[in-house]
């Protein structure tokens, strides 16, 4: 008799673990009660997955959470959660979520560094980043190479860091994002000196880089890329200035307002003023992408000298100072209000 209640009990314990059991399981495939919205949620480092199950209860997210608690100390899950930004969509099951804790399927933000811009506008895109750690509290100008881990080759951050499209979890610093944006402008710049063409005017990859820098902000039609670094190549190879406007902009800096004056062609202190000053900038003055670097390595053919502004975003090239001349008057003489004349016109001559 004894042994029959006995075996009955167990038959009784088994039915209701099984059953037990189905319901949890068939809990952690239910949708979360979660908002057509989802749920943003931070995960804290350090947090324990029991403090994630309060905070979602607190939410209204869990409608029992003790199943899931249950569950998790079952399948041992839960015990290697990771830190970050999370958003939990509508239809997310606590199986999901468990998993998706598990597997850091954190939330990532961008941020984008693009062509053109220059140290200050890097640093202000940074600054605007919300969910970036903000660790450099200091102006552009006091960021050094070495803060980067760079060579002491280079004396000024500025064009040392490559445009481009980069993706980040909260928490990560702004020295961080900075430090593989300059890792990935090296990478880019070694690849394409390798496969340099031959009798350049460049003493190293940082000369280069400069060039490519002036090729980015003269350029507003991408295929004109070569043939704008065929004229500054083929001047540097005649020992001409190579007199482009940008490079007096970024020498001027906070003190441009927008125009161009006679003045700041002759400024002798502007050591940016390739109109008074042979050879290539101090240093870049802007971020230059691949396509920029690539054709300050492979500049086009041809005998062209001089360039202007068509008003339309792309050039008029000349092999000539008189077609050079004739090409000024065409395009430029009734916009020089908005737009600038690179290569020297009637009144720009080296």
């Amino acid at each position: 008799m004894i042994k029959r209640l006995f075996v009955i009990a167990v038959l009784l314990l088994a039915v209701g673990s099984v059953i037990s059991f189905s319901y949890v399981q068939r809990y952690m495939d239910s949708p979360l009660d979660l908002s057509a919205d989802g749920l943003e949620y931070n995960l804290l480092k350090g947090s324990s997955f029991h403090s994630v199950i309060a905070d979602l209860t607190a939410e209204g997210a869990l409608s029992n959470p003790l199943l899931l608690k249950i569950y998790s100390r079952l399948s041992g899950k839960g015990r290697h959660i990771k830190a970050g930004d999370y958003f939990f969509a509508a239809g997310l099951t606590p199986r999901q979520l468990l998993n998706k804790l598990e597997r850091g399927d954190v939330r990532y933000y961008t941020v984008t560094l693009v062509e053109g811009w220059n140290l200050t506008q890097v640093i202000a895109a940074l600054r605007a980043q919300s969910q970036l750690k903000q660790t450099l509290d200091t102006s552009a100008e006091l960021l050094t190479p070495a803060l980067l881990g760079l060579d002491k080759e280079y004396s000024s951050l500025e064009g040392l860091l490559f445009p481009d499209t980069y993706r980040y979890q909260r928490g990560i610093s702004d020295l961080e994002l900075l430090q593989q944006a300059a890792a990935r402008l090296q990478q880019v710049l070694l690849e394409e000196w390798q496969l340099r063409e031959e009798g350049l005017p460049y003493a190293s990859p940082y000369e280069a880089l400069i060039m490519a820098s002036l090729i980015e902000k003269e350029t507003g039609v991408a295929n004109e890329r070569p043939i704008i670094a065929g004229v500054f190549v083929r001047r540097l190879q005649k020992g001409m200035r190579l007199q482009t406007d940008p490079t007096i902009i970024y020498g001027l800096g906070a003190g441009f307002d927008g125009n161009l004056r006679s003045r700041h062609l002759k400024d002798k202190t502007n050591i940016y003023n390739t109109y008074r000053y042979h050879g290539l900038t101090p240093t870049p003055i802007a971020l230059a992408g691949r396509e920029a670097i690539h054709a300050a390595l492979h500049p086009a053919k041809g005998d062209a000298l001089y360039f202007v502004a068509k008003g339309d975003g792309s050039h008029y090239f000349s092999s000539t100072l008189e077609e050079h001349q004739q090409a000024v008057r065409k395009y430029q003489i009734f916009q020089r209000s908005k737009n600038y004349s690179s290569m020297p016109d009637s009144k720009r001559q080296g």
